[in-house]
């Protein structure tokens, strides 16, 4: 009868027969893994929503399109295997990047420009009326 009684009060614990025991309040942390986790976690977490801010310092834009963009965008992105937010992405941080790089090309034909302009102010180059060879030329002895 007493093995009777340890099973119910085994059973009233909520612990079933080879359950796993509690740990020791004794334990010993593992230094060594709790090191080797803390380096590979980063210092601040841009992608943890702890702070409120989401993502670090992103910005949600919301996107509406036609249902045949949509349906166009959901179809490209099934085909290369991603999500079609990613795919929207994608493709608005590559124009960013094209604009960006375009905009640098234009400033620097334009400096590019700036600096020519520059350099024919200090030539010997002369500069004559439109009219100056109309008249015929006067013959000298």
């Amino acid at each position: 009868m007493s093995s009777r009684t340890n099973l119910k009060a085994a059973a009233s614990s909520g612990r079933h027969r080879g359950a796993a025991k509690p740990a020791d309040d004794g334990a010993v942390e593992d230094t060594e893994l709790t090191s080797y986790l803390a380096a590979l976690a980063p210092e601040n977490d841009l992608e943890s929503t702890g702070s409120g801010k989401r993502f670090g310092e992103a910005q949600v834009y919301q996107l509406r399109m036609s249902l045949v963009a949509s349906q166009q965008l959901k179809d490209i992105a099934a085909e290369r295997e991603i999500s079609p937010q990613a795919l929207a992405q994608e493709w608005i941080l590559e124009r960013l990047n094209w604009e960006g790089q375009a905009s640098s090309v234009q400033d620097q034909r334009q400096q590019q420009a700036a600096e020519v302009s520059d350099l024919s102010d200090l030539t010997d180059e002369f500069h004559f009326p439109a009219d100056a060879f109309d008249a015929p030329a006067v013959a000298r002895h």
